[in-house]
């Protein structure tokens, strides 16, 4: 009993009830019928190294007799003498070694608790969870996305599976006179007054995912399945490479912190091989990443031992260094100087749409951001707001579970912000983390979003079965491994039509809801329209939960007394007197020196 806190899982899977401990233990020779639990509960806990010496003698004993009987070289001999091998040669390993405790006090049946702890995310995924578990993506919204990318049957019968008087639960409420909603009316238009080539996008695209966080092979499904539907792919930080341009899809370039594709030797911005690669026709809008909802303000490090000549071109590094990316960019450092940096790239590019990509975090820098467009007249194109539950390849456990802001009120409150200071009409906000329905576009449209983008949706449509090993370069599907064998799994061709065939009906699913409430396009949807049950007796609106602000009102000389006004700065930590008793001398970035928020 003593050693029970440190037994292995698969032993304390077998419990004994507290009488059965205490009046019988099998090496006491007190064994009672039936008690088979208890009886391998204490056979566990009672062994040890001792224990397994004993053990093996017996064996080894018994393995002698075997080989006089019927001779050593006889198959019952030879049959016996692998398992006595094995239980020898495991078990003075697992003695001898100092890394892992179980091991060393229970030898060789303490492997059993890392065999069973290998195969748990398995176990849980095929036999335990339930259709809504999330762990992170429920299995009813991977079944829809594997049916619709292989055109399977994606109906529902005998209805919901969900509980819609759970809190949480969200719908929208429809018409009595329910209208039509085309793709035409859906395309999304990007570019502002500054803009000279504007682009139409889709109202669901690729979000960002690089090139050596995803195969070869999955790149190139991804492109050709933008080709043949019309949408986007974003880059992802890692920069463009070949896999990328192969078959023609539309690009968003990402620009992160390590300027891939951009990169001066020195790790800093170079303007001249942005200039060539903004120039490839197939890049129709450039996004200057300042952090990602997986892991935002956080940089990282790629080692050289993972550096191919592939990602060596895709991001103009070399192989003989590792690769640093740092949690800031080093081209700008405050609003106005970010500005600054935006007019500089849309001049390079020619005019080419050029927008920022973020998770929200403080929200006094998000409003220092908006002043900055005022004071400036400069604004991004548009922004990607990204999610507190996005995902990544790998991250920090902390910074997954606790940084960052969620991204309906990331999005809400990035919406509000603009529109308060009265650019909101000058930029496109993209809602990027966990859409996999129509209902999820919809939803997010009535947040605020213009269109919205999918990482793990599309990556399910590649065949992704949530293995969680992308961070091990062993994905089972190729989706994320790098290992040519595993990536020859992934067939371009028909994982490239299941992407476009899942955001098709994705796209129609989203427009048959927008005409079920009695609209003709997903920029008419607004936060009144969607309702979310908040405990068992009450349900609020969008716009109850997370209310609307006037056009204009955070602009200097505005009227800023309205209730709604008052209470979104009181839920953000943003009420006026308190900020201004609390504000420190400026420090130099825009938009922060005392007294800003009355000013606005």
């Amino acid at each position: 009993r003593a050693l029970a806190p440190t037994l292995p899982c698969g032993a304390a899977a077998f419990h004994a009830t507290r009488s059965a401990r205490d009046t019988w233990a099998p090496w006491e020779g007190k064994s009672k019928p039936g008690d088979s639990h208890a009886e391998l509960h204490e056979m566990l806990e009672h062994w040890s190294p001792t224990k397994f010496y004993y053990a093996g003698a017996g064996m080894t004993a018994g393995l002698a007799v075997i080989a006089i009987v019927k001779g050593p070289f006889s198959v019952a001999a030879l049959a016996t003498a692998i398992p006595v091998a094995l239980w020898w040669r495991i078990g003075l390993a697992d003695i001898a070694q100092t890394k892992h405790t179980i091991k060393r006090n229970f030898p060789v049946i303490g492997n059993l608790r890392y065999l069973l702890e290998s195969i748990r995310p398995e176990i849980r995924q095929y036999f335990i969870e339930t259709e809504h578990d999330a762990n992170p993506i429920t299995r009813a919204q991977r079944t829809l996305v594997y049916q619709r990318a292989k055109g399977t049957r994606d109906t529902l019968p005998f209805g919901t599976r969900g509980d819609v008087y759970a809190t949480g639960h969200e719908w929208a409420n429809h018409s009595l006179y329910p209208k039509v909603a085309t793709l035409e009316n859906s395309r999304v238009m990007f570019g502002g007054p500054a803009c000279k080539q504007p682009y139409s996008g889709s109202v669901l695209n690729i979000s960002g995912m690089s090139y050596g966080a995803l195969s070869a092979n999955a790149i190139l499904a991804l492109n050709k399945a933008c080709k043949a539907g019309n949408f986007y792919h974003n880059t992802g930080e890692g920069g463009i490479s070949e896999y990328h341009l192969e078959h023609g899809g539309d690009l968003v370039w990402n620009i992160g912190t390590g300027y891939f594709g951009c990169r001066a030797k020195d790790g800093g911005f170079d303007p001249i091989r942005f200039t060539e690669q903004a120039a490839i026709p197939s890049v129709k809008m450039i996004e200057i990443k300042l952090s990602q909802g997986a892991k935002p303000a956080h940089g990282g490090m790629l080692p050289k031992s993972k550096i191919t000549p592939a990602i060596a071109a895709a991001r103009g590094i070399s192989m003989d260094d590792d690769c640093n990316s740092p949690p800031a960019h080093s081209a700008f450092n405050d609003p106005r100087s970010l500005m600054l940096f935006i007019a500089k790239l849309r001049e390079l590019s020619l005019g080419k749409p050029i927008g920022l990509k973020m998770c929200v975090g403080r929200p006094d820098e998000l409003l220092a951001l908006a002043h900055a467009m005022v004071e400036t007249g400069i604004c991004p194109d548009f922004i990607t707001v990204d999610g507190a539950e996005g995902g990544t390849g790998a991250a920090p456990l902390e910074f997954s579970d606790s940084i960052g802001m969620p991204l309906t009120e990331g999005l809400r409150l990035t919406h509000n912000a603009l529109v308060g200071t009265g650019v909101r009409r000058h930029v496109k906000l993209i809602a990027s983390g966990r859409v996999f329905s129509g209902f999820g576009i919809v939803s997010k449209c009535a947040l605020g979003a213009d269109s919205v983008n999918s990482a793990r949706a599309f990556m399910f449509a590649l065949g992704c079965i949530q293995s969680l090993k992308c961070n091990t370069n062993k994905c089972p599907t190729g989706v994320t491994s790098q290992e040519p064998g595993l990536m020859a799994g992934l067939v371009v061709p028909d994982k490239a039509e299941r992407v476009a065939r899942y955001h098709e009906k994705t796209v129609h699913a989203a427009l048959d809801i927008v005409g079920a409430i009695g609209l003709e396009s997903p920029k008419q949807v607004q936060a009144r329209h969607i309702f979310k049950r908040v405990s068992s007796t009450k349900v609020l609106s969008y716009e109850q939960q997370y209310p609307s602000i006037e056009e204009g009102s955070l602009l200097p000389g505005r009227n800023n007394t309205s209730p709604a006004l008052q209470r979104w700065y009181e839920t953000w930590g943003l009420h006026l007197q308190e900020h201004e008793q609390n504000t420190e001398p400026p420090t130099g970035p825009v938009g922060t020196e005392p007294g800003v928020l009355s000013r606005l």
